[in-house]
């Protein structure tokens, strides 16, 4: 059992951050345990990167704005800019439907259109931007808590969507409703801590997220990886641009 939440915690750093995670040969990733804790720590993941980021800012603060982006920028770099890698996906498949091509052939290409650099870029800048307008403004805890929220979103969508992935699959089949609800309970209490609106920053994060990967599942007929990356990028600029006003 502690094996399995060790290995899972280390899957999940490695996973959704760029942080330098080794394992060992004997070590089984794919058993359905690892695959739960690895989900199970997805939040924590968020809390790490943000603090990460903020404690960045604290010691570039003299640098003013510039500190900021640069701030910002290495939250984005963190994660290996994962998500914003799915928005240009997305944006490429949702136009390739328009065009009566197949969305999933052109999802699973390793090649990006000119539509999806522009999507991905755009949006890239508005998130960095929003990202230094919360730091220069002093809304750190915000910050960490939207990380929170962003991810517990991505749990909430396992347990909705049948997904065309297979490791999607795997994922979902592994994030059992014990465990979906000890992570979602554990973590909102983490966030309320951190700020005492977070419940409300946790519903209005949900209903983006729902409605977001409603949006794209509708545009491209399917949901996968990309997709709820993608979702996740949604719902942190919107809660981001929500916060700052």
């Amino acid at each position: 059992m502690l094996k399995n939440i060790y290995l899972g915690f280390k899957f999940s750093l490695s996973y959704f951050s760029i942080l330098p995670i080794s394992f060992k040969a004997s070590d089984d990733l794919s058993r359905k345990e690892v695959l739960t804790f690895m989900l199970f720590f997805l939040p924590f993941v968020g809390i790490l990167l943000a603090v990460g980021t903020v404690v960045l800012f604290y010691f570039l603060s003299s640098l003013s704005w510039f500190g900021a982006l640069i701030s910002a920028t290495f939250y984005m770099m963190l994660y290996g800019f994962l998500h914003t890698e799915a928005i240009m996906d997305v944006a490429d498949a949702i136009y390739a439907k328009h065009s009566g091509k197949d969305a999933y052939e052109i999802i699973k290409e390793p090649t990006v259109g000119a539509m999806g650099v522009l999507y991905g870029t755009s949006l890239m800048l508005l998130k960095v931007v929003g990202i230094a307008y919360l730091l220069m403004h002093n809304y750190l805890l915000e910050f960490i808590a939207i990380t929170i929220v962003s991810r517990l979103s991505l749990l909430l969508l396992f347990t909705i969507y049948e997904f065309r992935s297979t490791f999607a699959v795997l994922l979902k089949n592994a994030l059992t409703k014990p465990y979906f609800f000890a992570s979602f309970a554990l973590f909102s209490i983490v966030g309320y801590l951190l700020v005492s609106n977070f419940m409300l920053l946790l519903l209005i994060g949900l209903l983006l997220a729902l409605l977001i990967s409603f949006v794209i599942k509708l545009k491209i007929g399917f949901v996968n990886g990309d997709v709820l990356g993608a979702t996740l990028e949604g719902v942190e600029i919107l809660l981001i641009i929500g916060v700052n006003l």
